[in-house]
This record gives C-alpha cells, sequence and structure tokens, in this order.
C-alpha cells in the first residue's frame, strides 16, 4: 500500500497543479483606443486608473467592467508611463520624455495641476511609487552618473530631489515599461536596471548608502535588462527579441547565499516580461509583450496562460481584483 502512495501521491499533484493552471485565465474587457498604456493602479476591487500616451489616462468604479476615458487637456502629446491612484478621486500622473512632468488630480480627472515639472532634455522618468498617500518616489534615467530620484512627503504636492540618488555604471538605466522598476517600502527601496548591466539596488529612506547586486537577467544591450520586480522575483529579457527566453525571468534563494549571490535564474522562463506582480495565494502573475505567465514555486518555473500582448499587470492595493494592460487601450482582467 505504501509503495502504491509514494506513486499515486506524486501523479495526483501533478495533475491538480495542471488543473489550477488550466483554470487560470485572461479575459480581454477593452480594446481599440489610440493609446499605449504602460500605467495601471488598481486601488480596490472596484476602481482602478490606467495611464498613457496621447494624453490618456481612464478610470473605472466596477472592477474592469466599464471605463471614462479622457485626454489631459494641454497634455495631449505626453506620454503618462505610471501612474498612482489613492482612490475614484485621487491619482498622480507621471510623464516621459520632455518635459519631465508630474501632475495630480483630486476630482476624478477632471481637472490636473502640475506639480512638477523639468524642461531639460536629459531628464527621463521611468517610474513611480508611494508608500502611503504621501510618501512617493520618481525615478529617472542617469544624469552625471547618478540615477535621477525626486521625492514628496506632501502626498505629492511638491516633490525635491532625494538626498543622496544611488551611482550609475556608464551605458547603465532604467525601463519606463510598466511603472515597476522601482519600489518601495516603509524603508526599503528597490531598483532594478538593464543596459549594459542588470542589477538590483537596494537603499534605505534612513541609510545613506546602497548596495549593488547583479542579476543573472539578459544583459549588454540597450534592448537588454531587468524590467521589473516583485517580491525578489525579476523579470525583463530583450524587448527587440521578445520570443526569446534567454535571461528574461530569476529568483532569489536564500539557500544559495553561501555559495553564491542568491539570484538564480528561472528554470522555464517565459519570453520578455516587462512586469511581475505578486497575486493572491502567493503566486506570480508576469506579462509582457509575447504573452502572460504564472508561477506556482516563487519564480523558479513559469507557465503561459495566454497570449496576448500587455505591459503591465497590477493587482489591488486593497483586494484581489488583478488587472493588465497594454498597446491598443487594451486592458484585461485576470480570472483565477
Amino acid at each position: 500500500m505504501r509503495k502504491w502512495l509514494l506513486i499515486i501521491v506524486p501523479i495526483f499533484t501533478m495533475i491538480l497543479l495542471a488543473s489550477n493552471l488550466s483554470a487560470q485565465s485572461i479575459e480581454l474587457l477593452q480594446k481599440g483606443k489610440p493609446t499605449s498604456i504602460r500605467g495601471l493602479s488598481v486601488v480596490n476591487d472596484n476602481t482602478a486608473w490606467v495611464s498613457g500616451s496621447r494624453g490618456t489616462i481612464a478610470i473605472t468604479n466596477d472592477g474592469g467592467k466599464t471605463w471614462d476615458w479622457k485626454q489631459v487637456k494641454g497634455f495631449e502629446k505626453s506620454d503618462f508611463r505610471d501612474i498612482e491612484a489613492f482612490s475614484a478621486k485621487e491619482a498622480i500622473i507621471m510623464s516621459s520624455g520632455a518635459p519631465a512632468l508630474i501632475l495630480k488630480t483630486t476630482d476624478g480627472g477632471e481637472n490636473w495641476q502640475v506639480k512638477y515639472k523639468n524642461t531639460d532634455t536629459a531628464y527621463f522618468f521611468d517610474a513611480m511609487d508611494f508608500v502611503g498617500k504621501k510618501h512617493g518616489l520618481v525615478l529617472g534615467d542617469p544624469i552625471k552618473g547618478k540615477f535621477v530620484l525626486m521625492e514628496t512627503n506632501d502626498g505629492g504636492e511638491t516633490w525635491n530631489p532625494f538626498k543622496n540618488p544611488p551611482d550609475a555604471l556608464p551605458g547603465e538605466a532604467a525601463f519606463a515599461a510598466s511603472g515597476t522598476c522601482l519600489k518601495i517600502s516603509k524603508d526599503l527601496i528597490t531598483i532594478v536596471t538593464g543596459g549594459s548591466v542588470a542589477r538590483l539596488i537596494e537603499g534605505s529612506f534612513q541609510k545613506p548608502s546602497w548596495l549593488y547586486d547583479y542579476l543573472p537577467i539578459i544583459q549588454g544591450k540597450n534592448s537588454q535588462g531587468a524590467f521589473s520586480e516583485s517580491s525578489f522575483i525579476f523579470v525583463g529579457g530583450d524587448y527587440a527579441n521578445d520570443k526569446s527566453t534567454e535571461g528574461t525571468a530569476a529568483y532569489f534563494d536564500p539557500n544559495l547565499v553561501s555559495i553564491k549571490t542568491g539570484y538564480e535564474l528561472s528554470h522555464k522562463s517565459p519570453g520578455y516580461q516587462s512586469c511581475v506582480e505578486e497575486i493572491p495565494s502567493g503566486n506570480y502573475l508576469s506579462t509582457g509583450t509575447s504573452g502572460s505567465n504564472i508561477s506556482n514555486d516563487g519564480g523558479r518555473t513559469w507557465s503561459k496562460i495566454d497570449d496576448v500582448s500587455y505591459n503591465v499587470c497590477r493587482k489591488a492595493k486593497k483586494g484581489k481584483l488583478v488587472l493588465l494592460a497594454g498597446d491598443g487601450g487594451k486592458i484585461g482582467i485576470f480570472k483565477p
């Protein structure tokens, strides 16, 4: 009897995992809008915002069923690569390119106020993140060997240069692909980079120093590197060769720290991915122009669940709603 159990239990487990994966899918909610969406902020199971090119923003208050689309007046040519929303009324958007802009609304996107503007063409914003409603950072590509970091402590009303931004190597940059190359918590700042190198940069709001770790993600070209991080699961690749699975995903394994850095390439990697997000049940969803994938084992292996191209995937800050967004005004919902 014990011998049969040793055979049957692993087989049953494999069948159960396969069944769970097959049940997971992505349903297309919206498409056909003349905008490329890279900014996505899901407030709760009802409210979410997106932002993109051509000065476009949209908001849903019914879990993604319907969307109210708008162009920000006076900024119809801006590319709003990231958005941070706090409610159905309040949100902050960040533009990449010149001029570098940060705008805020408190009336559901009807009106926007410019909170930061820089016409210096050296400035290129990549991502934004907040811890709570008051404290936030915006990350920009390096200038004179230092990454640009702008900080707010008053909910985005004012922005000032971070006191000690991290160093950048020649040819290193960040990707304004999904707004998730920067993550912050109460005291931890994490940045993932690409270009000449792929690195994880870790810092603290309290300590005036940074830690730099090389990642095994493919690197060396402007189109290659780490694009996104979630709980030390990393995705990226080469957006110019999005079907390639070489060096596109990695994870941190504490058991490997004693013999090497602890960062290990995923064994079954997806194609190029621009975003990764921890979703309910401790699993991870990643997405990119090559399709969307699920990992149920902490980033060690990945399984494709959808072939449609998206740029970003995000889970509700309070709730379980998981949405995706991409080119052509495309918006999808993850079905667990």
